[in-house]
């Protein structure tokens, strides 16, 4: 309860200023253009709002609504889903939306949009210069990588080292990695000392990678023993720097990724297990160990409470570092947010698939990207890619999007005719439909991946 609890204070934070933000943008932009904005709210209020303010002398009334769904600003003279066309059945006014020129009302639509964007460039710059960088430089992975039962069918086998696919080489492990083998034609690896070149299929994808518990592609981390901890029970089996797994009860260990698989399995299993004797019996494991100094031994190892033996492995890589002073992060903060935004442009496309339908996530999933733990590092940075998102889905030319406004406004600057007020409005409903059978999709997709 408390992990759900950290998640959903981190989801509501986060939601809140890029709400805020963005809203912020759409304000911005009416008040250089005076235009009169007559609400300004975060969250939704039908019927009643938790808290609403007017200053003295101002025509803006803020508040906070009840309807933790976004949040919105009212512009007067705008067919938008705070008003329809007979709102406006009165003679135009200097000082709504509709009286001013086009390029403006296109300024002030896309302020929210502009907003966000500058915000995640803004926030990972700050990351940088706060945090720095650090990756993992895919050349460096010397041992290769551990590939799971799907990549393997294809043609890959544990200890490849990858080198490039047919469009260029690859540079830093993670998801720019990833997209780069489902985009490939073919994938270049070297193996005992040769390049092998295989064929990756055309209907192969992202959503692909996902199907499987075990990661598609994963860096391969030998299965030997680094330094242990002085109290646990790798130090009381006698086990030492040097020594290397081969077995773990009976089952082949060629790697520190298959000797957590192990573990993994019996933590699962436990799970199901009520009776506390049951569970100590399945922390009884045997291990079958080659020794650093020659030989072998077989031990049996009772496991830590929570199936750990208290050990670090030898890694075979050291990330790279990156530091930022202020001015050198804001250029490095652009490029990196540039380069989200690309992958996730480039990645909508398996939106279009059934796969892709059926792993549309609404905020449960979205809940569950933060940790289960405080930390400010990923909540800026699970903000900065949502803030992201939501400029990108905002500017899809879509009716009840700031994209559908930006659509039709451009229509008109090219058609010189504005579309009538009745018509905004029914496009605007069905805009509406449209978001609202989304979001319940969305969200359903959570209720049955949590159920079942």
């Amino acid at each position: 309860m408390e992990t759900v609890l950290i998640r959903a204070l981190q989801l509501m934070m986060s939601l809140a200023l890029l709400v805020i933000i963005h809203e912020g943008g759409h304000f911005l932009f009416a008040k250089l253009f005076k235009v009169r904005v007559t609400k300004f709210y975060l969250f939704f209020d039908p019927w009643f709002s938790l808290f609403k303010w007017k200053p003295k002398n101002s025509e803006t009334e803020y508040g906070v609504g009840w309807v933790p769904l976004g949040g919105y600003v009212q512009i007067a003279g705008m067919v938008d889903e705070t008003q329809n066309s007979d709102d406006l059945n009165h003679p135009v006014e200097p000082w709504e939306f509709r009286a001013k020129p086009a390029w403006q009302r296109l300024l002030i639509m896309v302020g929210g949009v502009m907003m966000n964007f500058l915000l995640a460039i803004f926030i990972y710059s700050m990351i940088m210069f706060t945090w720095g960088d650090s990756y993992i430089s895919v050349p460096d992975l010397k041992n290769g990588m551990k590939f799971s039962p799907q990549a393997q069918a294809m043609g890959f086998r544990d200890g490849d080292v990858l080198l490039r696919t047919n469009e260029g080489v690859f540079e830093k492990y993670g998801a720019d990695m990833l997209r780069a083998i489902a985009d490939a034609q073919t994938v270049t690896v070297r193996r005992d000392g040769q390049e092998v070149s295989i064929s990756i299929p055309e209907e192969f994808g992202l959503l692909h990678m996902g199907k499987e518990e075990q990661p598609f592609v994963d860096i391969l981390v030998p299965a030997v023993i680094d330094s242990v901890l002085s109290d646990g029970p790798a130090a009381q089996a006698g086990l030492q720097a040097g020594d290397r797994f081969l077995a773990f009860n009976g089952r082949s260990v060629n790697s520190h990724n298959e000797f957590m698989t192990h573990i993994a399995a019996l933590r699962a299993k436990s799970d199901s297990i009520t009776l506390p004797e049951k569970v100590e019996a399945l922390r009884r494991v045997e291990l079958v160990v080659e020794r650093a100094a020659g030989g072998q031994d077989t031990l049996t190892v009772q496991l830590d409470t929570d199936f750990t033996l208290g050990f670090f492995t030898v890694l075979g890589y050291e990330p790279t570092r990156l530091t930022y002073g202020f001015w050198e992060s804001f250029p490095a903060g652009t490029a990196y947010g540039v380069n989200v935004l690309k992958g996730y442009v480039d990645d909508l496309k398996y939106v279009f698939t059934k796969e892709g339908a059926n792993s549309l996530g609404g905020f449960g999933t979205i809940g569950s990207i933060f940790p289960a733990t405080w930390d400010w590092y990923l909540f800026w940075k699970m903000t900065a890619f949502l803030s992201i998102i939501l400029a990108f889905m905002n500017i899809l030319p879509i009716p009840a999007l700031d994209g559908g406004h930006v659509f039709f406004l451009l229509y008109e600057i090219v058609a010189r005719r504005k579309p009538s007020d009745k018509f905004m409005e029914r496009a605007q409903m069905v805009g509406m439909i449209i978001l609202l059978v989304l979001m319940l999709w969305a969200n359903f997709n959570d209720v049955v991946r949590f159920l079942f």
